[in-house]
């Protein structure tokens, strides 16, 4: 078995999480009570629990542009990438950062984006043209 990452977090409403993870993003929903849900997320075990959100500022600086931190993600084929860059755009999800290539000609170039959960979470999603340039420095 290859190592699953398990990620729990808070959103303060359920339905709302069924509708972005489960219908947005397209994560098939796994087990859940009255204050949790599971979602597949790509392969990954997201479990969303009611409560307060996490708290997030733009303390990240990469390739010169700030991010929101802390913030979790997922690397995906670029055709993964960008077909949920294409869903995103569509759903007119605002982004704070759109799909953007960087670090372009240099190690680690990669394709980018990030945006918030409906509870203020930051996701980043991203792609490496190279998957050997993912740790490269």
């Amino acid at each position: 078995m290859r190592s699953i990452f398990h990620l729990a977090f808070n959103v303060t409403d359920l339905q709302q999480a069924r509708d972005f993870y489960g219908e947005l993003l397209g994560s098939e929903e796994g087990r859940s009570t009255d204050t949790w849900v599971d979602f597949d997320f790509f392969g990954h075990q997201l479990s969303l629990h009611l409560g307060k959100p996490f708290e997030s500022a733009y303390t990240g600086m990469v390739d010169n542009i700030a991010v929101p931190m802390p913030h979790f993600g997922l690397v995906l084929p670029f055709d993964a990438w960008q077909k949920m860059a294409d869903k995103l755009t569509t759903a007119k999800v605002e982004f704070v950062l759109p799909p953007t290539l960087r670090f372009k000609d240099q190690p680690g170039e990669q394709y980018t984006l990030f945006f918030f959960d409906p509870f203020g979470n930051p996701i980043e999603l991203k792609s490496y043209p190279d998957s050997n340039e993912l740790f490269n420095t």
